[in-house]
């Protein structure tokens, strides 16, 4: 608004540039039902959710707490941002009812029951588990910094095996299993050891016990030479959308907030490719109303830098 009166001198109104934002959306909603698809046809994607208000029509002067499920295909560099209601299962069921793959998450337990999908196979998030015993400093800081110390030469080993192997997957798979999983193992034996020590509720405790039960899928993450030891990527994804909160603090409906979905899935998949967001959109904007349905993939931000050189 401050920009068009500035370089316009024109004054919008608030409702106008609403009704302008769901026009977009409503010509940008076939396009980001191609985005969903594409990240779907992955084998690997990662997921994560973040709380979004929305007014409440039906109570005036309340918001509702929803939420954006944020799914990420790392080897497209595409997102995708999906509203809904709650942060229960019915959140992913109507994405992920057909998935098969490497679905990299945190320890919520929504995801364990996504994982009982068959062709699903839940991957941890070494980060998450990190951040549990990074904030249990304060409680036993000899425990807790030999297992940052350990959580820290892993993170060194992945950075050294990559500029190893490069592009060579069957050889960062062999230095992974020769150098990260037997990492991940001692740390897990040395945990098992110590938690006896500790009380379980103390904080300390708890990160041990998030370790121990995450184990399994952090130890998936050597499973497969292009999964991440976390889930970082998606987290860097959905931090506009925490910037965003501050700014315009809820959304105004159910439907603006699956507005909000569709623009931060299209404009942080831009981000990830370094296409400029601005140019992006006015292009396909002109494009989409008489682009071929069967060929919108072309339109997405990873496709549409190449036929713009």
């Amino acid at each position: 608004m401050r920009r068009f009166k500035r370089e316009f001198g024109w004054e919008v109104a608030q409702s106008t540039m609403c009704d302008w934002v769901d026009s977009c959306c409503q010509l940008l909603d076939p396009l980001y039902n191609t985005l969903k698809q594409k990240i779907l046809e992955s084998d690997y994607i990662q997921a994560d959710e973040s709380p979004i208000k929305v007014l409440d029509k039906d109570k005036k002067g309340s918001t509702h707490q929803g939420y954006q499920w944020v799914y990420r295909n790392p080897l497209q560099g595409l997102v995708l941002f999906n509203y809904h209601k709650g942060r229960g299962q019915h959140g992913y069921k109507e994405i992920l009812l057909n998935y098969q793959g490497y679905l990299q998450c945190d320890g919520y337990q929504v995801y364990d029951k996504i994982g009982q999908q068959q062709g699903i196979t839940l991957v941890g998030c070494l980060a998450h588990a990190r951040r549990k015993f990074f904030d249990a400093k304060d409680n036993d800081s000899t425990i807790v910094n030999k297992i940052l110390e350990q959580i820290q030469k892993i993170y060194l080993e992945e950075r050294e095996i990559k500029k190893i192997a490069k592009e060579d997957l069957a050889l960062k798979q062999k230095l992974r299993e020769e150098k990260i999983a037997p990492k991940l193992e001692q740390i897990k034996t040395w945990i098992e050891a110590q938690s006896i020590k500790v009380l379980p509720k103390s904080a300390v405790g708890k990160a041990m016990s998030y370790y121990l039960n995450q184990y399994p899928k952090i130890k998936a993450i050597t499973l497969d030479p292009r999964l991440e030891l976390d889930n970082n990527l998606i987290e860097n994804a959905i931090r506009p959308l925490a910037l965003g909160r501050k700014n315009y603090l809820f959304a105004g409906s159910h439907k603006g907030a699956q507005n909000i979905a569709i623009m931060y899935s299209l404009f942080a998949s831009c981000k990830i490719n370094n296409v400029n967001p601005q140019e992006w959109l006015k292009d396909v904007l002109e494009k989409i109303p008489d682009y071929n349905i069967q060929k919108l993939e072309e339109l997405l931000p990873n496709n549409w830098i190449q036929n713009h050189k």
